[in-house]
């Protein structure tokens, strides 16, 4: 089980890190939409077909990200993180994913073997760690939050819709963001105890 520590800490991306695995994708304009209850429906029907793709290889399966949050505003992509023996071992999921229509995108082996599979339609960012994954935790924890603190949920979304203005790169548009989500973070992680 990860550390108070390790679990607080904040990646920053690796800037000599190149975590593109065929080339970035081309550029796309994000777009924010309402809450869509579909998706949480969409989210089983790609768990199911996820689970019967890998079998025992998955160890476990959740659906995090906006999409995941009643009541907020989200790009239409579901992120999923899944759990796997060791993401480094990709022959054990990679193929079983590319059969059903994922494709490898990203490989950042400094960021807990973090390995990014994405699917087109429904587009679907698929997030491949593993076992006791601080990124995973931080991902429900700060799921749980916003789903628990409406106050935070709307601020989460005012950053979101602010971001989109300035253009750029998917990458961008986190970038300018980043500031909320540290500041709810910081509030989630001391309501834990975890600061």
């Amino acid at each position: 089980m990860p550390t108070n520590e390790e679990i607080t800490r904040h990646h920053d991306a690796d800037p000599l890190g190149n975590p593109w695995v065929v080339g970035p994708p081309p550029g796309e304009t994000v777009t924010i939409v309402p809450h869509n209850p579909e998706w949480a429906h969409r989210y089983q029907d790609l768990a199911g077909k996820i689970r019967a793709a890998l079998g025992a290889a998955v160890l476990d399966l959740d659906h995090v990200g906006s999409t995941s949050v009643e009541g907020l505003a989200a790009k239409d992509v579901i992120d999923i993180d899944l759990t796997v023996a060791d993401p480094r071992d990709e022959d054990a999921y990679v193929p079983a994913l590319e059969r059903i229509g994922y494709v490898l995108t990203i490989r950042e082996p400094w960021w807990h073997e973090h390995r990014m599979l994405r699917f087109a339609e429904p587009r679907v960012n698929l997030h491949v760690f593993g076992p006791d994954c601080p990124e995973t935790i931080r991902h429900r924890m700060f799921r749980d939050w916003l789903r628990a603190h409406p106050e935070d949920r709307a601020r989460y979304e005012e950053a979101k819709r602010a971001a989109v203005p300035g253009g750029g790169t998917v990458m961008d548009y986190n970038g300018r963001k980043e500031k909320t989500i540290r500041e709810i973070y910081d509030r989630l992680f001391r309501a834990a105890g975890m600061l």
